[in-house]
């Protein structure tokens, strides 16, 4: 037990500090009490404990306000609040002001023990994590306005390809996953771009059927169709002089491809149901999730298009290829999103983090931050806090985490046997035959197998 071990309770009963301390003591604790809310602020002046337990109903001030301002002025410190049976709603309000957790009363004493030594190690945690928070922010590239934030070599070349090809007026094709930040590039080659004062407009190619496209980007003349009953300007109208962002490139009609051709070779289109010509002038940025030139192959885009278009290609890398911005990245996030901005991740949250594939990049790991921060009970983010990585199995991981533990390829088939066997019997509460049923084997290559792999059935011992 470390030197700093005291715990504060504030209860207005005497028999209930006893009786906590008592059992406090016993586990290596050093108990401090107090009767209300008001003494308790006064011992704080003095005193730092690493955990305080906190009755919901004190007298003179209520256990709530007491916890409010124990946040307020002390936010560091966990406090686990007591509540008596039936009062969810309190409990939920105590949520809300910031408790650690709550604990009904009268409570199982192996359950409170673990919960006070839960948050004891949350206590301690904080100051680990508050030592290596500076850390983050060092060796790291990023635009001062946007998310683009990076010590990875890949993202550095990009960061240098922007530098030399924003001051021009050169046509950019930026490809990557979904999620990666293809508009964040768009924006950060605008921002730097001789155009920046200029307008910066933005068409989402797959979001709009066909005929409403060609509408959106070129205009329309009064009665070209139903429902056309003023003339519109076209998004390259909008965007003369300055820059368009075309996103999902690829999702272009092959009719419109055409038209778009036109205006990258001449800078001239006709709104739709016209025929005066119109000059514009114009940057284009394209951006794809696809790979441009397969589709060229496979028929579903314009060759001269495309050809056009990949003047300046700009291919992002997935998340899983740059890794090394993961713990820039959240740490980005943490503060974006976290009101208080002293939210900080526990180290096996960012492992868990770190050993996951993100399909969705960038993206998915924002609003994995986003919602981790919602469901926190405090200012670390832990591993329960995950629940969308928490609930997608990462086999490539779990295996690289296999092998480098020196597992054999024999050990590494037990060891999945032997947890699927156990998620299959605690899912029908041990239940043999049901279990056999469930994983579709016989029962009695169920028994042989659980006696192989050291499975006790520990319920009906």
């Amino acid at each position: 037990m470390k030197s700093n071990n005291k715990i504060l309770v504030v209860d207005d009963e005497a028999a209930m500090r006893k009786n906590i301390s008592d059992l406090l003591s016993q586990e290596g604790f050093i108990v401090e009490e107090s009767v209300d809310g008001i003494d308790a602020m006064n011992k704080l002046k003095f005193i730092q404990p690493k955990v305080i337990l906190l009755d919901i109903n004190l007298p003179k001030v209520s256990g709530l306000s007491i916890l409010r301002e124990i946040k307020k002025l002390y936010n560091d410190i966990p406090v686990i609040v007591f509540t008596a049976y039936g009062t969810s709603e309190r409990a939920i309000e105590a949520m809300k002001a910031g408790a650690y957790d709550y604990i009904e009363k009268p409570f199982d004493l192996e359950e409170f023990v673990m919960i006070v030594k839960r948050a004891v190690n949350y206590s301690e945690l904080l100051e680990e994590i508050r030592r290596l928070r500076a850390k983050v922010n060092s060796e790291v590239s990023y635009d001062h306005d946007q998310e683009l934030i990076s010590r990875s070599p890949k993202m550095q070349e990009i960061f240098k390809v922007i530098g030399r090809v924003a001051p021009t007026d050169t046509t950019i094709l930026i490809q990557g996953e979904s999620g990666t930040g293809k508009e964040l590039i768009a924006d950060a080659v605008q921002r730097h771009s001789n155009r920046r004062d200029k307008p910066f407009i933005k068409v989402n190619c797959g979001a709009l059927p066909e005929t409403l496209l060609e509408s959106e980007i070129f205009g329309h003349e009064k009665g070209a169709f139903t429902g056309a009953i003023l003339q519109r300007q076209g998004r390259f109208e909008l965007a003369n002089d300055g820059t368009i962002f075309l996103d999902e490139i690829d999702s272009m009609p092959k009719a419109l491809q055409i038209k778009l051709l036109r205006v990258l070779q001449n800078g001239t289109f006709e709104r739709v149901g016209g025929k005066d010509t119109i000059f514009v002038n114009v940057r284009v940025i394209a951006a794809t999730n696809k790979d441009l030139e397969s589709e060229v192959k496979a028929g579903n885009f314009r060759e001269d298009l495309y050809y056009r278009l990949n003047v300046v290609k700009i291919i992002i890398p997935p998340l899983r290829e740059r890794m090394e911005d993961l713990p820039l990245l959240v740490n980005y996030f943490l503060k974006k999103y976290s009101t208080d901005k002293s939210v900080v991740i526990h180290p096996d949250s960012m492992l868990k983090l770190q050993n996951y594939n993100w399909p969705g990049n960038v993206r998915e790991l924002e609003n994995v931050i986003h919602s981790s921060i919602v469901l926190s009970k405090g200012n670390v983010i832990t591993i329960d806090n995950l629940p969308e990585i928490n609930k997608i199995q990462n086999e490539k991981f779990l295996f690289q985490d296999l092998l480098r533990k020196g597992f054999s390829y024999k050990k590494i088939l037990s060891d999945i046997e032997q947890k699927l066997i156990l998620q299959a019997l605690e899912e029908v509460n041990w239940n043999k035959s049901k279990a056999a049923q469930l994983l579709q084997i016989h029962r009695k290559y169920l028994y042989d197998r659980m006696k192989e792999l050291k499975i006790i059935d520990n319920k009906n011992s």
